[in-house]
């Protein structure tokens, strides 16, 4: 059995992580504080990434016209129904979580700490968005809750970054992603974004192992309407892979992440009426359990090629 499961995973669940920190699953609060980004308002580039959609990958967070506590008892609500008195972690998922004056990101945060049941924080951000006085703040609260702190790579590969308007490159994340060690940080990977081999799929999981994060995610790209990758796959310039490919892609990434780290999310998904492609990637339980499957055809486990 896989060192870090209690059930037939053989990859680090979250689901894992959290039973072994908090005695139970606990549930994390998609939440929109109604941020922008600096590749959006011109600070680094303007449009976003290609692949973002206008709510900046907030897209199951309830509006952000909503206060915060309305839009966590709002999702918290679904949870409610299904377990009384469920713990919660308080998500700051939209767009870029740390740029705005630190003023404003301590009255969101600071009320995210007191709504019922919440147990920790999450913040999504960039690396390049982590100013001094935030960082400093950021420790603070890694001290009086458990934080984790997201960082947008998606790709250590520089061409990449420039084709998708990322705004940054590779050593810049690296500045930004030193400025927050001894935290719990969590970096975000995309499979198959345009004119990138398996290779550096590859390549992009084994440099982030290196690194020692907390927690990866990798995200399936998927194409929805109103994004700028959406003209472009409608003018045959973004390849979308099957479901076959994307499952083998990401076991062969799982085989070359240390086992200590904690996978976070295996694929990803977008809301039914904006989705372009792929159509498979609404069946996130197929996804999931093909990717078991794959596991145990290759007799393999997270972290087998470490």
């Amino acid at each position: 059995m896989f060192l870090y499961s209690d059930t037939n995973k053989r990859y680090h669940t979250l689901d894992y992580e959290m039973k072994r920190i908090f005695g139970e699953k606990v549930y994390k609060v998609p939440l929109d504080a109604g941020f922008t980004c600096p590749n959006l308002d011109g600070r680094v580039a303007y449009g976003g990434c290609t692949y973002c959609s206008g709510r900046g990958s907030g897209d199951f967070a309830p509006s952000s016209l909503l206060s915060i506590t309305e839009q966590y008892e709002a999702s918290r609500a679904v949870y409610l129904a299904k377990k009384p008195g469920v713990k919660c972690i308080p998500y700051f998922q939209a767009h870029t979580n740390t740029y705005a004056p630190l003023s404003v990101l301590k009255a969101h945060f600071e009320k995210a700490l007191t709504l019922p049941d919440a147990v920790g924080l999450a913040i999504a951000t960039r690396a390049d968005c982590l100013e001094e006085d935030v960082v400093a703040y950021l420790r603070e609260l890694h001290e009086r809750t458990f934080l984790t702190v997201e960082l947008g790579l998606q790709t250590v590969h520089d061409k990449t970054a420039v084709r998708i308007n990322r705004g940054h490159d590779y050593e810049t994340f690296l500045r930004g992603y030193e400025k927050l060690a001894g935290l719990r940080r969590v970096i975000h990977l995309i499979d198959y974004l345009p004119g990138e081999s398996v290779d550096m799929m590859l390549t992009s999981a084994k440099e982030v192992s290196k690194l020692a994060p907390y927690g990866v995610k990798l995200h399936l790209l998927y194409v929805t309407e109103g994004t700028a990758m959406a003209e472009e796959y409608r003018c045959g310039e973004v390849y979308i892979p099957t479901r076959e490919e994307y499952v083998s892609t990401v076991v062969s990434q799982l085989e070359v992440l240390s086992p200590e780290i904690v996978i976070a999310r295996l694929t990803g998904d977008a809301p039914r009426e904006t989705l372009i492609a792929p159509k498979w990637s609404r069946n996130k339980i197929a996804v999931l359990n093909e990717i078991d499957k794959e596991m145990v055809k290759r007799s393999t486990y997270q972290g087998a090629f470490v």
